[in-house]
């Protein structure tokens, strides 16, 4: 079994490129509170955004979908699910919300662990909720002729029980000592997690709301803010890489978790300086229209409404609409493409 002897993995982590990521996050964090108290009807805005777009993307990884219409009603918690799809969907706002509320409360060990899991099929009438895995699970991917390629091969079934709770017991040591940066901790965890791989289904989606959970027990909120999920789903091709990368001879203890650190940490940047992007315009008392044209300042390439949207959440479509056809007007934009395709470009 994998020895989680994680005093000894962080060291051979702090390579000159990761102290840099860690220096800036650190930076971010001490920046975190002045933002977060600048604009409260726009934190708002984000938490309400970011809420439906975690939710949509951490299922979009697993080829869970359902329409952007019924995914904002399911998460507003303003319509009952239809379907499996659904039923996911709505179990995943269930344990997002209970994340963002209660995080300081929840303890990171595997009977929380099997709660979350528990909770995210609440809805459903499979009987897989809140158990660990009954039998032994692959991580495999088909190639393109059909055939499936085991990637990796996870922590057997009645290895995970002990496996989870030796994973727990590494985290409360390594965060007692206080010896070791948690932002190195939080992706080895995740990456364990991954490799052992505890549930029949599920795994992926707890992975990342487990993410949340620790990076907010160690002081990084940003994931509330700005979809962390999302940033991933983004990037999924490079997230199964690193994760693959990283997860090469788990078993054996001598795999290397620099790609998937790095990865993480990575994530973490892109979140803080898109936050700090946003709220930044909004201290500076930037009227409505002039955030809609900094956008086109900020972006190169096509700029979609749902874009403008995304990026100003507290904004209406109908601001954002006069704001587009007023820049038309100045020259200052142009119009490309038609119907669903419509975007404008800087002149």
């Amino acid at each position: 079994m994998h020895a989680f002897k994680n005093e000894q993995v962080t060291r051979t982590l702090l390579t000159p490129e990761i102290v840099q990521m860690l220096t800036a996050l650190h930076e971010h964090r001490g920046r975190q509170e002045f933002f977060i108290e600048a604009e409260p009807d726009v934190l708002s805005a984000l938490l309400d955004l970011a809420k439906v777009q975690s939710t949509k993307a951490s299922n979009k990884i697993e080829g869970i979908f359902t329409s952007d219409e019924r995914l904002e009603a399911l998460v507003r918690d303003k319509s009952a699910p239809r379907n499996r799809s659904e039923e996911e969907i709505a179990g995943y706002r269930e344990v997002l919300a209970t994340i963002h509320e209660s995080y300081p409360y929840i303890p990171v060990r595997p009977s929380s662990i099997l709660q979350l899991h528990r909770d995210l099929y609440s809805f459903s009438s499979s009987d897989l909720g809140g158990r660990f895995k009954d039998s032994d699970n692959i991580i495999a991917e088909q190639k393109a002729d059909g055939m499936r390629h085991v990637r990796f091969q996870p922590t057997p079934a009645y290895q995970t029980p002990e496996a989870v709770e030796k994973l727990c017991q590494s985290w409360a040591e390594m965060q007692a000592t206080k010896e070791t940066d948690p932002l190195l901790l939080v992706p080895i965890f995740v990456l364990d997690f991954l490799c052992i791989h505890p549930f029949n289904d599920g795994n992926g989606r707890i992975s990342r709301l487990l993410t949340l959970l620790l990076l907010y027990q160690c002081g990084y909120i940003v994931g509330k803010y700005i979809s962390l999920e999302m940033l991933i789903e983004k990037t999924k091709e490079t997230y199964y890489e690193t994760l693959q990368a990283s997860s090469t001879q788990w078993h054996d203890n001598s795999n290397d978790y620099t790609p998937f650190v790095k990865y993480y940490l990575g994530i973490l940047l892109k979140a803080y300086k898109e936050f700090e992007d946003r709220v930044a315009h909004l201290h500076h008392r930037m009227s409505k229209a002039n955030r809609v044209k900094a956008v086109f300042n900020q972006t190169l390439g096509k700029v979609s409404k749902a874009y403008i949207a995304e990026h100003c959440p507290d904004i209406s479509l109908t601001t954002i609409e006069r704001t587009l056809k007023e820049l038309l007007d100045e020259g200052y934009i142009s119009k490309v493409g038609a119907g669903r395709a419509t975007a404008y470009v800087k002149r």
